[in-house]
Parts: structure tokens; sequence; C-alpha cells
């Protein structure tokens, strides 16, 4: 499976983790190739705007950088823009920033807002601004603005904060009237949780196929009643030119020079910095008396330099109520994560080492070095073939932006085609007919290619569109309107159709003309002499996979219809038939009810809310005026 696969498959885990409004405040270093400028974009462009509010290039790619960085954590370095525009990350990010910002227009209309103590209060909630369960500082906190790429200033960040408590605020208005009865988290949570165990045997409709034949007549009949099944969807044809991004990067050459300038420009991206591990015993000072407090440190320090254990103390006594569970762990860190005397002490230390007391603003520290990892630096060598593939990449990708600059400002008629490919060193190709969800000929499955094709009419010339390949520019040169086709244009589909179905009638009709003994009679006997197998599923919930068949919300419905040593009509479903015996039942008990009750109510309540606001606005957003600058968009992914 590719990293492409895995991505696409947990695409529920993508979409939640680009939510606009913020929820957690994440200060890392970023690289050198996520620090450059969008290629012919100014930071204070606009990709969209909502009722007047305007969507800039900075903050969209503030957000654009952050997602490639949370992709990067989880599906390792290999992430780069090709795969996130594959994903369609940089759509998606428009539009969620369009709904905060609908959001907040729509607040404003119903004359919602949020006061500073209410952002004060958000602000001081997050945990990058803690330490030790404090706030960390307003100089501190000021400083890890600055830190962010580009930086924040303190006003702009609170803005951001003020939106997301304004959207927040909008969305409790809007549905906090909203329940959930207990009849319906109580049958929900049976759904869900009631378990089966069935006898199973099934007639594949592969095997009444062989022998089948089908007339004339019968392919024309299920044409006849099944015409809008064979109905051919619009089409479109285009020509266009590509600027091919892989082409360019074949001809790229990077001299040593650049790699080890790179390497050392951006030495940072290579190097691991020195970590420890340490846990530690935190006893406040603040609105106590210093003197008792040191007293009382002094105390537990010669408890656990006299071989005490050290979590233990930390569980029973130390007022970092976070690491106090943990027995005082603090996890790895690195310099200038913690307070300067805590963090001086930490990296003097040996694993195993107990130090004396640390006094910082939060009062008296007692630290125990668990472990301590050395700072590395992979060698040029080491890193020379991945630097020289970015580089090549990053060539290619600037020389395909300038190319595609240049042929958009030559290219204003379809007849300049193929003046512009030829002066250009290209080619101007023609597709056939293809509908919005076809691979184009010469291009691939792109789909935003393929929405920009129905879109434009025909004499037009579209903008520069950017695939995982490069820029496509094209003009439309045929369309064709979706239309009945003669039966003769799918005659062998229909004939195939018939066939199936004769297929799954012949199954149905076996498993009917046996029902009689499998219900009146022993299962596992009648099977035999019918000569089929049974197969037995473990206990399954609604939506576990059935043996040779598979998941299947027909076979759910009727198998946990039966009472117990029930025997089900011949369920149908597109591979065949089958049978099903209900052998044992394992419903919810009271417990289990009590116990899931409350999360499952949780759940039922955000998704009934979620769906309720997403309708409202839905429908606030279609009297707003909404504009998004593609070209820009575009630019600052290439």
């Amino acid at each position: 499976m590719t990293m492409l696969d895995r991505m696409r498959r947990h695409k529920n885990w993508l979409k939640w983790s680009l939510a606009i409004v913020v929820v957690s405040f994440i200060l890392l270093y970023i690289p050198s190739f996520l620090r450059e400028s969008a290629q012919g974009a100014a930071s204070n462009a606009v990709v969209a705007e909502v009722d007047g509010h305007e969507i800039t290039v900075a903050q969209f790619r503030r957000i654009y950088d952050q997602q490639m960085r949370a992709y990067r954590q989880t599906y390792g370095a290999n992430v780069d823009e090709r795969l996130l525009k594959q994903l369609g990350i940089d759509q998606r990010i428009v539009q969620q920033m369009i709904d905060e910002a609908s959001a907040v227009a729509e607040a404003k209309r119903l004359g919602i807002s949020a006061s500073d103590a209410e952002v004060r209060e958000r602000i001081l909630a997050l945990p990058a601004f803690q330490e030790n369960g404090q706030f960390i500082g307003d100089e501190r906190y000021r400083q890890l603005l600055r830190m962010q790429n580009p930086p924040l200033r303190p006003d702009e960040f609170e803005d951001q904060m003020r939106r997301g408590v304004i959207v927040e605020k909008l969305q409790a208005a809007l549905t906090n009237w909203i329940s959930v009865p207990d009849a319906d988290v109580d049958r929900e949570f049976r759904k869900r949780n009631e378990k089966i165990k069935l006898a199973v045997v099934a007639f594949p409709a592969d095997k009444f196929r062989e022998g089948a034949t089908a007339t004339d007549a019968e392919v024309a009949k299920r044409f006849e009643d099944n015409k809008e099944t064979y109905r051919v969807p619009e089409k479109r044809k285009i020509r266009f030119i590509t600027v091919d991004q892989q082409g360019l990067r074949d001809k790229v050459t990077v001299t040593g020079q650049q790699i080890e300038r790179h390497y050392n420009d951006n030495i940072q991206q290579y190097s691991t910095p020195e970590q420890v591990r340490a846990s530690h015993i935190l006893l406040k000072t603040e609105g106590k008396d210093d003197a008792a407090v040191k007293k009382q440190a002094d105390d537990l320090l010669k408890r656990a330099k006299g071989g005490e254990d050290f979590a233990a103390l930390a569980t029973k006594y130390s007022e970092d109520e976070i690491s106090a569970k943990k027995g005082g762990d603090l996890d790895y860190f690195g310099h200038g994560q913690m307070q300067p005397e805590f963090d001086q002490a930490a990296f003097a230390m040996q694993p195993g080492q107990i130090s004396d007391l640390v006094k910082t603003q939060y009062g008296y520290h007692i630290i125990k070095l668990v472990d301590k990892k050395a700072g590395t630096t992979k060698s040029l060598a080491e890193v020379r073939q991945q630097i020289e593939e970015q580089l090549k990449w990053e060539q290619a990708q600037s020389g395909a932006q300038k190319l595609s600059d240049k042929i958009a400002g030559q290219l204003t008629k379809p007849s300049d085609f193929d003046a512009v490919a030829r002066a250009n060193g290209l080619q101007v190709r023609e597709s056939g007919f293809f509908t919005r969800d076809e691979p184009i000929v010469g291009i691939g499955l792109a789909p935003n290619v393929a929405a920009r094709a129905f879109d434009l009419k025909e004499g037009e010339v579209g903008d520069a569109i950017r695939t995982p390949q490069g820029f496509v520019f094209m003009t439309v040169i045929g369309k064709q309107d979706p239309y009945i086709p003669k039966l003769d244009e799918v005659k062998a589909k229909v004939h195939d159709d018939v066939l199936k179905q004769k297929a799954v009638d012949g199954a149905r009709q076996k498993a009917a003309s046996l029902i009689a003994s499998f219900k009146s009679g022993d299962f596992d006997k009648a099977a035999k002499a019918a000569g089929v197998e049974v197969k037995t599923t473990e206990l399954i919930a609604r939506g576990s996979p059935i043996p040779d068949i598979g998941v299947s919300p027909t076979i759910d419905a009727a198998a946990f219809a039966l009472p117990s040593g029930g025997v089900s009509d011949p369920i149908v479903t597109d591979t065949g038939a089958l049978l099903v015996k209900m052998l044992e039942r394992k419903d919810v008990t009271p417990a289990e009810l009590t116990a899931g009750r409350d999360a499952l109510r949780t759940e039922l309540l955000n998704d009934r809310r979620n769906k309720f606001y997403s309708a409202y606005m839905t429908k606030a957003r279609q009297r707003m005026n909404i504009r998004i600058n593609r070209e820009t968009i575009a630019q600052v992914v290439a």
C-alpha cells in the first residue's frame, strides 16, 4: 500500500486535522523548505473573500505549512506538496477558512461577540503557553509568537483566538437546544453492541452463470426497462499544453557546491538536539511561606537521596498535578523548553542522579535525571542524495512556474496554442471525450482539470491548472450532452447484465427450493444433503464481514431480525443468495449500557448538533458574497 493510499484511507483523520478553530497552538522549528514565500503570490494577496473579509496568502500559507508538518510527523519526511495537492488539502483549507469567516460574519449579524476576558481565558488555557500548569508569562508568550514563521504579533494571534471563540459561541447559540432522548441512546447502543453467531450457507451466483444464455429479446427488454442505468453522462474534449515538472526535473543538474551550501544553511533540519528525560517533585511557593516550603522540600530531598522510591514520592507530594500522576515523569525535552534554572540543572546531571533543590518562579524542584540523549547530526554523505533530489524538485517546480507564467502571458485564444507550444519546445495534445470522473488521455486522473473543462465554454482558454505533474493549459474543442444510447452502443454490457441477473436468480431459486428442509430439520444435515458447506461465524456485530461474503447491510438487516434458532428466507445480494441460522445472540447487559450511555449520548448529540449547524451555515452562506481566487491558490502551492 502506498503512502497516498494510507493517507486516503485515513481521510476522516485528515478532515478533522484541518480544523481552523484553534484548539492547540504548536510551536515548532520550520525548516527552510517551508519558509519560502509563495512564488508569484505576495503574502498580502487575497485567496478568498467573504462579505468583505479578506483571507490572505499569509493566513492560508501558515495553516498549509502546519498541515505539511502534521503529515510529515505522521507519514514521514517524504510527504511533499505534490501529495497534499493530490489529496486536495489546499482546497479543503480554503473551504474551511471560508467556513470560519462566514461563521464570524453570521455571528456578527446575530450580535454575537467575544470579550477580551474570554479571549484571555482561552489563551491562558493553551498548553503551549503553560509550564508546570502555570502561564509562562507575557514576555515568553510574545517570544513564542515571534518564533513563528512568519512571526505573529500578539494582536494577530489574539484576533485569531477571538474568531475561534466567536465561532464556538455561534455554534452553542444555534445548537444548545438540541438533545438526545434516552430511548434513542439506548436503541443505538444496542444496535452497535449486540452480537450474533450465525451458521451460513452460501449459493454464489458464479456457479449458476455457467451455461446461461441471453436472447436478443431478453437483452432488448433489459435495456428498455433500465434505460437510465445506461445513460451516457455529459462529456468534454480538450486541446491542451502540459508543462511537465518531471521532464524539467530530469534536465536539472545540481552541483556538489549547491548540495553542500544547502546542507550548511539548513543544518538544523538534519540535526537532533541533545535531549534529557527527567522526573521532578515540585513544591509551589506562590502564596506560601518560602522558608516553610523550602524546609519541606529539603526533607523530601533527603528522603529521595536516601533511596526512597522517587516516583512514589512525586506521586504523593509533587504539586505539578500532571506529572505527579506519572510519578513525576516529564518525558524527553530539549534545551530551552523548561525554566532556565531547571534547564541548567537537568542538562548538567547524569542519568540516575538526583539534583539539589532547584528554585524557579514556580517553587522548589527536586530533579531526577532518567536518561540523556546526545545531540546528533547526519553527515553530508548520509543526506546527499536526499538533498540532491530536493534541490532538483525545487528547481523543477520553480522552472515549471516560470514557464507557466510565460505561457499564460502568450496564450490568449485557441488559435495561439500551436505557436505558443512550438516557441516553448512543448506539444499540443488532444484528449478524447471524457466525463467528470474519468482519466483524461495524456493527463491521467485529474479532477480539477476535468472540473475546469466542464466550466469552460468552447473557444475559451483556461488559466493554468496545477496538477501533480505540473501545469495544464486547455481549451474545450468538443461537448457531448448526456444521452440515452442506442442499444447497439451498449449491447455487450446489457448482455452481461442479463447473464449476471440470471445467475443471481438461479442462486435465489436454489436457496428457495431448499428453504423448507433447512427450516424444518437439522440445518447441518440439510446442508450436507444439498451438497453445500456450512460456515460458522464468531460472535459478530453489525458491519462485521461474513466469511467469503464480506460486509453486507442486507445480510445484517435479515440476520439480526431472526429469533434464536431461526432460519432466514433467502437473502439475495449482488453476488448470489444465502441462508443463515441464528445460533446465538449476545445482548447488551444493563451494566454495559450504563457504562457506555454517556459517551454515546455525547457522540450522538455532537453529531446532531453538527448536522444542524452545517445545514444552517449552508443556507447562511447563500446570502453572503463569497469569492475564491483559484489562480492565487495555485501559485501559493506551486
